[in-house]
């Protein structure tokens, strides 16, 4: 038995199909959807949301938003989101140097500035992890092999 998932961020549709699973970055800690689930309503929390078919998964990178789930449907409203497999290593790695120039200019902590930059900051670390950690590796073809 498989369920609906569709997730989308505030300027496209990331992902739209039948899955076996989700797991998402709730506010409460990380949270697995599996078809049949009790209708629920979460906050989403900066982190890696997967979902399953069989062996495959796919990956993405999102930053807050709301997960619901009814009759085996799960809809995931991100506020930003991005498929690991579309992350640029070199943009994000410098937006992090940005933020930690910034960082090191001091900023006063606790300010509005200070705040968006950890957020920036969080968010570019978050996306070069998980493009490490998931992205899909490409298979070199296998030489040849020569018959005795």
């Amino acid at each position: 038995m498989t369920m609906r998932c569709d997730i989308v961020s505030q300027d496209k549709s990331l992902f739209s199909g039948d899955v076996d699973a989700v797991i998402a970055p709730s506010t409460t800690g990380e949270i697995g959807i599996l078809p049949d689930h009790a209708p629920m309503l979460t906050t989403l929390d900066i982190g890696v949301l997967r979902v399953r078919m069989g062996e495959d998964e796919e990956a993405f990178t999102i930053s807050g938003g709301v997960l619901e789930v009814s009759a085996n449907i799960v809809t995931v409203l991100a506020d930003v989101g991005e498929r690991i497999d579309e992350i640029d290593l070199e943009r994000a790695k410098a937006a992090k140097e940005r933020a930690e120039a910034m960082l090191r200019e001091g900023v006063p902590i606790g300010t509005e500035a200070y705040l968006q930059i950890q957020a920036a900051l969080r968010r570019s670390q978050l996306r070069m992890d998980a493009a490490r950690r998931y992205r899909r590796k490409k298979r070199m073809p296998s030489a040849p092999r020569e018959e005795s």
